[in-house]
């Protein structure tokens, strides 16, 4: 199996508040962890952590904030040889206040060496070869694009930030996997809860590829490209300390499945259950599983049940 993520690394700079602040609203924090993350580094350490052959496109700065990422790859065994250190550019950090209790989350993201990551960087051989490519929005779209149009696997998108998106990168992609505001984004609606049978819907119109929606806690729906019947997958049951990275362990574990050979249904439940475990301690990689772990978890994960049964909606 071989999976590549072409996308972002960061530095985390976590910060601990009693409850998320409102719009024009100030929260004193309880304290503040530097960790590694990056939705693109996020995702492939936790592909990295399940399994072999994972390999990181990306820029990081030439300073000790992108020494720290790249040490933190290697640990989970992503092969790191194709980031890329961008003398006079600092490397890319979030800034994420997360709330106790609840492990809910805001984040602020400056792009520094990201925003360098240039097409020609996207078109390596890691890319052509792998099974699956795993790409995200955190870096310059032509990027996104350009390591679309050169991979000859499957190719797996998050469309987050969410932004429009051009028509010749959609049709690249076999996977869309967009969180429920990320969908409405898409799709240029309002951003509410919405019952399965709507983000059915919302995803089908949105693109002709298979989706997956991201549900937080509820699990994820999957929509088929076809006509074939949606279903929801509920993760197992954990105690949720903080939900950073939580989308992020679910797309990796995700390409990690579709790289190993499981049908799409499949690799959800194997990819809800890694994300859920992923919640059980703070920081977006702090409680990121391995495969022994999420297979024991399996037995616990509800049977997905079709979208359109009355104990659904």
């Amino acid at each position: 199996m071989s999976v590549t993520v072409v996308g972002s690394l960061n530095e985390d700079v976590l910060v601990r508040v009693h409850r998320l602040p409102g719009r024009g609203e100030t929260v004193i924090g309880e304290g503040t962890t530097l960790a590694p993350g990056g939705k693109g580094a996020n995702q492939a350490a936790a592909a990295g952590r399940l399994a072999p052959g994972v390999h990181m496109i990306g820029r990081v700065g030439d300073d000790p904030a992108g020494t720290r990422q790249l040490a933190a790859l290697a640990e989970s065994r992503v092969n790191v040889s194709r980031v890329h250190r961008t003398p006079g550019v600092p490397t890319g950090s979030a800034t994420i206040p997360v709330e106790e209790g609840t492990g809910e989350n805001l984040i602020v993201v400056v792009p520094g060496a990201n925003a360098a990551l240039t097409p020609e960087d996207a078109v390596a051989e890691p890319v052509r070869r792998a099974d699956v490519v795993l790409l995200q929005l955190e870096i310059p779209l032509e990027t996104v694009q350009a390591a679309a149009e050169a991979a000859t696997g499957t190719v797996v998108l998050t469309p987050a930030p969410p932004r429009e998106l051009p028509e010749a990168l959609l049709e690249r992609v076999d996977v869309l996997v967009p969180n429920e505001h990320e969908l409405a984004a898409l799709a240029g609606v309002a951003a509410e809860e919405r019952a399965p049978a709507e983000l059915v819907q919302l995803a089908r119109s949105v693109a002709s590829s298979a989706v997956v929606v991201t549900l937080g806690a509820r699990g994820a729906l999957v929509v088929p490209d076809g006509d074939g019947p949606a279903l929801l997958q509920a993760p197992p049951a954990v105690r949720a300390v903080d939900t950073t990275g939580a989308g992020d362990c679910f797309c990796g574990a995700l390409a990690g499945a579709l790289a190993a050979g499981a049908s799409l249904p499949e690799a959800v439940r194997y990819a809800v259950s890694a994300a859920a475990l992923s919640t059980t301690a703070p920081g977006a990689r702090g409680a990121l599983p391995d495969d022994e772990t999420v297979r024991a978890a399996l037995d616990r994960a509800p049977v997905a049940v079709e979208v359109g049964a009355a104990a659904v909606s």
